[in-house]
């Protein structure tokens, strides 16, 4: 057996990508590669140096950055969050670059510069609900925050994540006093609703703490859709086009207004050996 010690440490770990950024690149590569190296050499790379951060690694559209303090690593995602809008002003809507930030204060493994566990991954997926130029973090964060920074912080409950088998208590900072009002992204405008009765299923939550029950609640909202779909008088939502709000933070009416339909259906699954309880709204 090997002696060799494994390095641990606490830190707040940002982890950041774009928005989009498929379509961005899509659209024009090259542009969209200068304009994201322009913001990181003029804005971001030198506010997470401001605030003591460290750059672990960068994935092309995104990056995890480490910090030693909480109320660092936020006022940092909080300072890049309003120079995007400040610089996102005059930039026509489709060449936007926006970000999407998660935090977390975790325990993790130091190997060779660069950071891993569970504390990254609670950060990952953080940032994978957080709304186009917003910031989502966790419980742990917002508590050592305390009232150590002048932000308000919305509570969106105990969120599941993405291979993550405990509920995370999650928080959304404003960015700014209209809560995001002013973001980079202009809301989506609503779509017109079709003649007939139209409905939108929702991804289900998966209540039973066992990520191997995802399939399983994936399934059950694919048969709804399916059966749904057989009936002639209702316009049913394609799974493709629902599934899009799989593991985000979202607001019922403003899916309704994005997908264009009536209603909306959503709920959860928790299953306990051959019992299922089947919650929905």
């Amino acid at each position: 057996m090997s002696g060799e010690r494994v390095e641990r440490r606490l830190a707040a770990i940002l982890a950041a990508d774009v928005a989009g950024y498929s379509r961005l690149m899509g659209q024009d590569e090259a542009g969209t590669l200068s304009r994201l190296r322009t913001h990181r050499r003029e804005l971001i790379d030198p506010k997470i140096a401001e605030h003591k951060g460290r750059i672990v690694k960068t994935t092309g559209d995104g990056m995890l950055v480490e910090f030693p303090s909480v109320v660092e690593a936020v006022a940092c995602a909080v300072a890049i969050q309003r120079g995007m809008t400040e610089r996102n002003a005059e930039i026509p809507d489709q060449q936007r670059i926006v970000f999407r930030l998660g935090i977390n204060l975790g325990d993790v493994i130091v190997e060779e510069g660069d950071i891993h566990g569970d504390g990254v991954n609670v950060a990952a997926r953080l940032e994978g609900i957080a709304e186009p130029g917003g910031i989502c973090v966790s419980g742990t964060v917002r508590d050592h925050i305390g009232d150590r920074l002048d932000l308000t912080f919305d509570d969106l409950g105990e969120q599941s994540l993405k291979n993550i088998v405990r509920r995370i208590r999650t928080f959304r900072v404003r960015v700014s006093d209209s809560a995001l009002a002013e973001s980079s992204v202009k809301p989506t405008p609503a779509l017109a609703l079709p003649d007939k009765p139209s409905i939108a299923v929702l991804p289900f939550q998966n209540m039973s703490g066992d990520p191997e029950q995802e399939y399983f609640v994936d399934g059950m909202v694919e048969e709804i859709i399916t059966a749904l779909s057989r009936i002639r008088w209702l316009f049913v939502i394609a799974r493709n086009s629902s599934f899009t709000y799989k593991g985000r933070a979202i607001d019922v009416k403003q899916v309704g207004r994005e997908l264009g339909v009536r209603y909306v259906l959503q709920g959860s699954v928790r299953k306990a050996g051959n019992r299922c309880a089947l919650p929905v709204s």
